[in-house]
């Protein structure tokens, strides 16, 4: 099992940038794909952006060119640098493992003026 916890949310100003953290604990982190998810009030989870063991990313199309994905395995950490933001960024960010099924708690991204 993989224990997650995220840090790094705030708010921040449209056109903005944050780095959110998620620190992995718990199992082999370099050999599970990671990815980060994000919900709002009243919407399902969506996949925003995954980085698999060896460094391929995949991002969804409405984040594609503003975020980018990154881990360092000697860190057990993975990154998700934010720039551009939109205030429909707005969300809570949630770190994940699909392979073990394991959740972070979220960190919470406000963006507004």
């Amino acid at each position: 099992q993989v224990q997650l916890v995220e840090s790094g949310g705030g708010l921040v100003q449209p056109g903005g940038s944050l780095r959110l953290s998620c620190v992995a604990s718990g199992s082999i982190f370099s050999r599970n794909t990671m990815g980060w998810y994000r919900q709002s009030p009243g919407k399902q989870r969506e996949w925003v952006a995954i980085i698999t063991s060896v460094g391929s990313t995949s991002y969804a199309a409405s984040v594609k060119g503003r975020f980018t994905i990154s881990r360092d395995n000697a860190k057990n950490t993975v990154y998700l640098q934010m720039s551009s933001l939109k205030p429909e960024d707005t969300a809570v960010y949630i770190c994940g493992a699909p392979g073990p099924g394991s959740w972070g708690q979220g960190t919470q991204v406000t963006v507004s003026s």
